[in-house]
């Protein structure tokens, strides 16, 4: 048994194997020149927020629930965080994916259609703490 244990795990490493929730594929250093798009409405220190909450620590951490943003609407009672995946449908079309979630409005009106820029963003936000 132990040995198929440790088998699975050489194996997973071998082939580099790691979770697409977990890490974003694209390039953090052209998703910070991206996102200048979004520092209109997003801060990145923590605390600091402005229309919208300050994304410092934003994966993983819950949905809704960035300290002192209050003005949130659609992501209230929320029972899911912000991974890779979640990330990369908000950021698609945050109105449709916020509606087929949790059957909430969004109040976020930008999009990133290139499959390329979300994944530069969400590789940005990664180094957000």
């Amino acid at each position: 048994m132990l040995t198929k244990f440790v088998f699975v795990i050489g194996l997973m490493l071998s082939l580099n194997f790691i979770p697409s929730t977990l890490f974003a594929k694209g390039d953090a250093v052209k998703g910070k020149k991206t996102f200048n798009k979004c520092r209109a409405c997003h801060a990145v220190k923590t605390g600091k927020h402005k229309v919208g909450p300050s994304l410092a620590g934003v994966v993983g951490r819950q949905a809704g629930k960035a300290p002192g943003f209050k003005r949130y609407k659609g992501l209230k009672k929320t029972d899911w965080k912000w991974n890779v995946n979640n990330l990369d449908g908000w950021l698609k079309n945050p109105k449709k994916w916020l509606k087929a979630k949790n059957g909430k409005r969004s109040s976020m009106v930008y999009k990133l259609k290139k499959k390329q820029d979300r994944d530069d963003i969400i590789a940005y936000l990664q180094t957000l703490k």
